[in-house]
């Protein structure tokens, strides 16, 4: 199921927008405000409108890029080039200036998701809970907010949720992780990055990483 967040203060065009979406078979989530916004990163597209009674859609935008590549149509009172340009600059994938036609909102709809679908596809995303990596453009996300990782923890990263729900052996790992040249590698350089890893992804209630005593270690989602 697609969602939709909409985000729009006029509570009749909110409400036939959603109304078209329905027809469309998109799950859709209404917002008056920037306020009463909530789990952004499990949309997959957002109707965004500019006057909004608490803050500016340009500002949010703006912050929302930082953390998230969710596609973003804006809506506008406004006709002027200038703000068009600005929104587009700030990372927005489609400009409407009210008033516009539900049909050609649906058509537009379709063409960001079907290409975010085609980019998707064209690059492999993992995603496990509130994790969403991306190892093509070294993007790692948690609970929409981005994590930074150092390359041997992106390379240790990759081969273990490559092979998830497989055991690695500690030997496989340090020898495919560190590819430096170096003769010997200290073992417990694997144990280092692993919990450097698990502080930066995991939390009390969802583990990832589990040892596997006197064998390495296994990703899984637990």
């Amino acid at each position: 199921m697609t969602n939709i967040a909409i985000i729009e203060d006029d509570k009749g065009l909110n409400n036939g927008i959603a109304l078209a979406l329905k027809q469309e078979g998109f799950r859709f989530y209404q917002y008056g405000a920037l306020g009463e916004v909530e789990n952004i990163q499990d949309m997959d597209l957002l109707i965004l409108d500019i006057n909004l009674p608490d803050g500016n859609g340009f500002d949010f935008l703006k912050e929302l890029r930082t953390r998230s590549d969710v596609p973003v149509i804006i809506l506008t009172a406004n006709d002027l080039e200038t703000d068009e340009v600005m929104g587009l600059n700030l990372g927005a994938d489609d400009y409407m200036t009210k008033p516009f036609s539900l049909m050609v909102l649906r058509a537009r709809i379709e063409k960001l998701l079907q290409k975010g679908k085609r980019e998707k596809e064209g690059r492999k995303l993992w995603r496990f809970g509130e994790l969403e990596l991306d190892f093509e453009n070294m993007r790692f996300l948690k609970a929409g907010v981005q994590v930074e990782l150092s390359k041997t923890e992106q390379r240790l990263l990759k081969l273990l949720v490559e092979n998830h729900n497989i055991t690695m052996k500690r030997e496989t790992l340090l020898s495919r992780v560190w590819t430096d040249g170096a003769e010997y590698v200290d073992e417990n350089a694997l144990s280092v990055t692993v919990k450097r890893l698990r502080d930066k992804l995991e939390d009390k209630d969802t583990k990832y990483i589990h040892t596997v005593y006197g064998i390495g270690y296994v990703w899984e989602e637990r």
